[in-house]
C-alpha cells in the first residue's frame, strides 16, 4: 500500500525517505548503499523499505463508485 510515515517498531520518520530510495534504486544503485545514503541505519526501518511493495496503483482501479 503506502509507506508508513514512520517505523512500526523504533517510531523514527520514515515516508520523507521513500521517493528518494525509490528513485536510485530504479538508476541501478545498490538497495543497502542508497538506504545507509538515507541514514538508516536500523534493521527495523530497512527491513519496512526492502520489504514494502508499492500496490496503491493497483488497488486505487478497485475504488467504490
Amino acid at each position: 500500500m503506502i509507506i508508513p510515515i514512520r517505523c512500526f517498531s523504533c517510531g523514527r520518520p520514515v515516508a520523507q525517505d521513500w521517493e528518494t530510495f525509490k528513485k536510485k534504486v530504479a538508476e541501478g544503485e545498490e538497495a543497502g548503499k542508497v538506504l545507509t545514503e538515507l541514514g538508516l541505519e536500523r534493521y527495523c526501518c530497512r527491513a519496512l523499505f526492502l520489504g514494502h511493495v508499492d500496490l496503491i496503483e493497483q488497488i486505487s482501479k478497485f475504488k467504490k463508485s
